[in-house]
C-alpha cells in the first residue's frame, strides 16, 4: 500500500485514542522522505490533537506523543523548536511558552526570514519583554541547521555581546536544561573563544574552518578580515542610549559604521535581523525603513507597550511580563518623548518636533460664562490606518479651548455615528468638514442626522488642494498661540484625548509621519477660524 494512502487511512480513525494517533504519527514519519511538506503539514494536526487530548484525558501517552511530534518539526519549524527545547525546564523558568501568544507574530516573521521569504526583518519592542532571548533561540537554531555558514551578531558594546555569547553557550550545553542537542544530535560545539566571542559548531571536531558559526563583535571595533556573516547578520540595540539618539551627528556616524563595518561583513544571500529600542527616526532601523519599507522582502514589526485600549500588550499572566498598571506608572514618571520612544516605539526627533508638549498652552477648567461660540472641524477617515479627527473648540475671545478630540480609526459606520453624537452633545454651532475623498458625502449624512435629532450644528465643506506638510507647518504658530489643551492631570484616563495629543506632538518636520491626521486637523481648525474672522466676525479681547 502506498504511504500516502496509509496516512490517509490513519487520519480517518478515532484520533482521540492514543494508539490511533500514535499510529498516524508513525505513518507521517514514513511519509517524510517522500513528501516532506505534506508530512510536516499533517504533523501540525498531530501536535494540536496530542496537546488537546493530553490536557483533557490527563494522558501520559498523549503527553509523550506531543513531545515527539514537536521534536519531529523542531529542526524546521522555529515555533516548535522554541517549545521543544524548554520541555524539561521547570515551568517557572520557561521563556517561550508563557509568552507564546504575544510573541508568536515575531516567531512567525523569524520563520519567514529562515525560509527565504524575507531578506530583512526589524523588530521594535519595549525593553524586558523577551526580544533578545527570542533572537538567541533563533540564532542558535540557525547554527544547528547549518553550522558551516557563519552568523555575526553586533551591538553597541562588547559587554552586552558577552552576555549574548554566554547565553548561546548555555542554550547549546548538552548537560544543561535546554534540549537543543535533541534537535541537532549530530552537531556539537567544537571550539569556543571567550575573548574573541566566537563559537564554532560542527559534526567533526577535527575539521576546522576560517570563520566560526557564531561570532560577536561590537560596532566600530574593526572587523575587517576577522568575521563574516553568511547565514545571518544580527544587530541588537546599535544605539547605546538617549544621549546618542538625541544627536543627529552621532546617528549619522552610527549609520556610517553600520554601512561600512557590520554590513560589509555580509557575503552571499545573508539575511539581516535588527532588534532595537527606537530612540530616533535617524537610527539604523529608521533609515532602513525609509529605504526598504515598501519591499515585500522586508518586514518591520512594531509592538508597543500599550495597545489602542491603553492596556498592556505584554502581560503574560502568572506574574510574568508587565501589567497595564506598571506601564501607566512608567508613563506618568517619564517625559512624554522618552516614554513614546522607549515603550511605544514611536521615535521622535526632538529637534524637528513641531509641537513640544511642554510648550502647549494648558487649562484645568473652562473660563466662567458662556463661550462666544463652539466650533469644530472634521478630517474624515479615508482608508487603511487613517484616523478620523474632530476637535471641539470653545471660543473665549481669541482663545480656543479644545474641550474634546475625536480620534478614531474604527469603521466609517461607527465613526459617523460618533460624529453625530458629539456634535449634538457639545452643542457645536459651526463645523467644517474636509470634502476630499468621501468627506463631502459624510458631511451630508452627518448634517441630516444631526438635524433629525434636534442638533444645532451647521456643517460646511471645503476641498483642500494645499500641500499637507506645508499647511501643517504654516498654521502651527496660530495653534500654539490660540489653542489651549486640557492639562495632563485631567486626561490621565481619557485615552482618546491622550492619543490625539501624542499624534500632535509626534509630528516632525523630518522623517516619515505615519499619523499626521491630528496636526493636519489642527491646521484645518486654524484655517477655519481665520476664515471666519476675516469674512464674518470681529473678535474682541475679553475683559477677564
Amino acid at each position: 500500500m502506498e504511504v500516502r494512502e496509509l496516512v490517509k487511512r490513519a487520519f480517518q480513525r478515532d484520533l482521540s485514542d492514543p494508539s490511533a494517533l500514535s499510529d498516524a504519527f508513525d505513518t507521517i514519519r514514513l511519509l517524510e522522505p517522500e513528501d516532506f511538506s505534506l508530512a510536516h503539514e499533517r504533523n501540525k494536526e498531530v501536535r494540536r490533537l496530542s496537546g488537546k487530548f493530553a490536557a483533557e484525558q490527563k494522558s501520559l501517552r498523549m503527553f509523550e506523543l506531543n513531545k515527539r511530534s514537536l521534536l519531529f518539526d523542531a529542526p524546521y519549524d522555529f515555533d516548535a523548536h522554541c517549545r521543544y527545547i524548554e520541555w524539561n525546564r521547570d515551568p517557572s523558568k520557561r521563556f517561550y511558552l508563557p509568552r507564546r501568544k504575544q510573541l508568536y507574530k515575531v516567531a512567525s516573521a523569524l520563520q519567514n526570514l529562515a525560509d527565504d521569504k524575507l531578506d530583512l526583518l526589524a523588530i521594535s519592542l519595549p525593553p524586558g519583554v523577551g526580544k533578545t532571548t527570542l533572537a538567541l533561540f533563533f540564532l542558535t537554531w540557525l547554527g544547528g541547521r547549518n553550522p558551516e555558514k557563519p552568523s555575526l551578531g553586533g551591538s553597541h558594546s562588547n559587554a552586552f555581546l558577552r552576555g549574548v555569547y554566554d547565553e548561546c553557550l548555555r542554550i547549546m550545553d548538552p548537560h544543561g536544561d535546554y534540549l537543543w542537542h535533541d534537535v541537532f544530535p549530530m552537531v556539537q560545539v567544537v571550539k569556543t573563544n571567550a575573548q574573541d566571542m566566537m563559537i564554532d559548531l560542527g559534526t567533526d571536531p577535527k575539521r576546522g574552518k576560517r570563520f566560526a558559526t557564531l561570532e560577536f563583535s561590537s560596532i566600530g571595533s574593526g572587523n575587517a578580515g576577522k568575521v563574516r556573516a553568511e547565514n545571518l547578520l544580527y544587530c541588537d540595540d546599535l544605539v547605546d542610549g538617549l544621549e546618542s539618539a538625541l544627536s543627529k551627528e552621532r546617528m549619522d556616524k552610527l549609520w556610517n559604521l553600520y554601512a561600512t563595518d557590520l554590513r560589509q561583513r555580509k557575503i552571499g544571500d545573508c539575511k539581516e535581523l535588527h532588534i532595537a529600542t527606537r530612540w530616533s527616526i535617524h537610527d539604523v532601523i529608521g533609515r532602513l525603513e525609509q529605504s526598504y519599507g515598501e519591499s515585500d522582502r522586508a518586514e518591520f514589526i512594531v509592538m508597543p507597550a500599550l495597545n489602542e485600549n491603553d492596556e498592556s500588550n505584554f502581560d503574560y499572566g502568572n506574574h510574568v511580563g508587565f501589567t497595564t498598571a506598571f506601564y501607566h506608572e512608567q508613563r506618568e514618571i517619564m517625559d512624554d518623548a522618552s516614554w513614546r520612544a522607549l515603550f511605544m516605539n514611536q521615535p521622535i526627533e526632538r529637534e524637528g518636533q513641531l509641537y513640544n508638549e511642554d510648550e502647549l498652552r494648558r487649562y484645568f477648567d473652562l473660563p466662567v460664562g458662556q463661550p462666544d461660540t463652539i466650533l469644530s472641524i472634521c478630517d474624515t477617515k479615508d482608508k487603511g490606518k487613517d484616523y478620523a479627527f474632530m476637535p471641539v473648540a470653545f471660543q473665549y475671545g481669541q482663545d480656543f479651548y479644545i474641550e474634546f478630540m475625536l480620534c478614531d480609526n474604527s469603521s466609517p459606520e461607527i465613526v459617523e455615528a460618533r460624529l453625530v453624537t458629539e456634535l449634538i452633545r457639545y452643542k457645536v454651532k459651526m463645523s467644517r468638514f474636509e470634502s476630499n475623498s468621501a468627506g463631502g458625502k459624510v458631511a451630508e449624512k452627518v448634517q441630516k442626522e444631526v438635524k433629525e435629532r434636534g442638533g444645532i450644528t451647521h456643517i460646511t465643506t471645503k476641498y483642500t488642494t494645499a500641500n499637507k506638510e506645508t499647511k501643517i507647518i504654516v498654521n502651527s504658530p496660530w495653534v500654539k498661540e490660540h489653542c489651549l489643551f486640557k492639562d495632563n492631570s485631567i486626561i490621565k484616563h481619557d485615552k482618546e484625548y491622550r492619543k490625539a495629543l501624542n499624534f500632535l506632538c509626534g509630528y516632525t518636520m523630518a522623517g516619515d509621519n505615519k499619523h499626521d491626521d491630528v496636526p493636519d486637523g489642527m491646521a484645518m481648525l486654524a484655517e477655519f477660524v481665520q476664515s471666519l474672522e476675516g469674512n464674518k466676525v470681529e473678535v474682541f479681547k475679553r475683559l477677564f
